[in-house]
């Protein structure tokens, strides 16, 4: 084993521990980032008691949950019950393989890559890997052996299926124009305009499409309380409950990454080194999540199916259409 493979395989490591640490974080923070900006949006003070303002909360949330009874369903599938939360958090984490956090650096003589791994098909990992993550609340509705979890996951199928199709067709009007699956190279092609000046439609169809496929509200059908109990976890509790909401924060940190990469330009801008850049965009659209929980009111479920096939899906291919008849013209 050489020199080099070594250095190689230490420096993966890192950025794979370092990415993963990083996202665990801002999973943690933004628990607690929700319930204040949504409380203060309200008039309300929110979570003031465990540390200053609140700080510690999710410590305090973290501490509670470990040591509260697992439960598990005497007539569930415990198997495929255990496995469904892991099985709704992994796809996330892995998304990061592919995303692009800045430019290449050099640290003690070697070039370092600021992304775990640059692939030639990165846009098909992404939604390879996500994809996946489906058949986590899926899997956690049937081995409940509760018909309230079963209904939440047949929606939750049905809401995020339909919507993911939406969510592909919306990127492939940049990749059209960037002619490249790799993610550092639609990034590399942002560098004098930004793809949410070419692509105005794209990303409002990506970020309709993506906060209905992370199950944020307005859009959260698969968990409504008020008509399934709590839809797929509902037998769920302890750090397994937990999981499943660390799950969604993850999701939503991960598709705000994909639209930085795709349509903000990902870690270009002047004066500021490139991976504040990335995270200053990313806070962003966390932001933008959090407005919109705190906006809009719940749809019915029919309005969301409504509006994903016959609205969405029409548009979407109509900004592909558009985009290549702008292709062949400009040729």
């Amino acid at each position: 084993m050489n020199k080099e493979f070594l250095v190689y395989l230490v420096i993966v490591c890192v950025k794979i521990l370092l990415v993963f640490g990083v996202v665990q974080l801002m999973v943690i923070s933004m628990i607690w980032l929700e319930r204040k900006i949504m409380a203060h949006m309200q008039v309300r003070l929110g979570p003031m008691r465990v540390g200053p303002h609140g700080l510690l909360q999710p410590i305090a949330d973290g501490i509670k949950l470990l040591f509260k009874e697992d439960i598990i369903p005497e007539k569930a599938s415990k198997l495929l019950f255990v496995l469904a939360p892991a099985m709704a958090m992994v796809p996330a984490m892995l998304t990061f393989a592919v995303i692009p956090f800045g430019d290449a650096v050099k640290i003690l003589g070697y070039k370092v890559d600021l992304v775990i791994t640059d692939v030639n098909i990165g846009f098909l990992y992404i939604f390879g890997v996500s994809s996946l993550g489906i058949y986590g609340i899926v899997m956690a509705g049937w081995a409940s052996n509760n018909k309230y979890s079963l209904l939440g996951g047949i929606r939750s199928s049905a809401q995020m299926i339909s919507y993911e199709l939406t969510l592909g067709l919306s990127l492939i009007g940049v990749v059209m124009m960037t002619e490249s699956l790799s993610l550092v190279d639609v990034v590399n092609a942002q560098a004098k305009l930004w793809n949410i000046i070419l692509q105005p439609i794209g990303f409002f169809i990506y970020f309709t499409s993506a906060i209905a496929e992370v199950n944020r509200c307005p859009f959260d059908l698969p968990e409504a309380e008020s008509e399934l109990v709590a839809g797929y976890h509902t037998e769920y509790s302890s750090m397994k409950f937990a999981m499943f909401f660390m799950a969604e924060y993850a999701n939503m940190i991960t598709v705000s990454a994909i639209a930085v990469t795709f349509f903000l330009g990902g870690w270009q801008g002047p004066f500021l080194p490139p991976v504040v850049w990335f995270l200053l965009k990313l806070s962003g659209c966390l932001f933008f999540f959090i407005w919109i929980r705190s906006t809009f009111p719940r749809l019915r479920y029919d309005q969301l199916m409504h509006f994903g096939w016959k609205f969405l899906l029409p548009l979407s291919l109509f900004n592909i259409l558009i985009t290549g008849l702008v292709i062949v013209i400009k040729g």
